[in-house]
């Protein structure tokens, strides 16, 4: 391992809440800068969506699922695991989607499942899959 894995998971945490503030506060450019591109996004087990492969087409999905939304994005307790210089990462994680007067908003409780890759010091989300253990569906605002 080329690397200080105790800077190393410190940096990797760093990353993910950069990635939790980007996310919630539509900072698209930004988040984009934290992944791959060929990034690969999997949100099969928590939607009817296929695996979307490539970042473009990743912030693509995103931004049509929540640029309108409220969001707030946590994760919790990361259980690490380092391969040379990538490393694989769960996430114990909650969200909030708000998404307005309109429509139906939830909370939810899961995982995301990473791949990390370290390219010139700075870490890249290679991967991500998020599974979902429970889903509580809000009514409307305006109900």
């Amino acid at each position: 391992m080329s690397f200080d894995t105790t800077q190393a998971w410190f940096d990797l945490c760093t990353a993910k809440a950069r990635y939790c503030r980007y996310l919630d506060s539509k900072d698209w450019q930004a988040l984009a800068d934290l992944m791959t591109e060929d990034f690969s996004l999997d949100v099969s087990g928590a939607s009817d969506l296929p695996v979307i492969e490539g970042r473009e087409a990743a912030l693509a999905q995103v931004r049509s699922s929540i640029e309108h939304a409220v969001t707030a994005h946590q994760v919790h307790n990361p259980e690490i695991t380092f391969e040379g210089d990538s490393a694989r990462v769960i996430w114990a994680m909650q969200d909030r989607v708000l998404w307005g007067p309109e429509r139906l908003s939830i909370s939810g409780f899961g995982h995301y499942h990473e791949h990390w890759l370290l390219f010139n010091g700075q870490w890249k989300l290679k991967s991500q899959r998020l599974t979902r253990l429970h889903v509580d569906v809000l009514p409307a605002a305006g109900q």
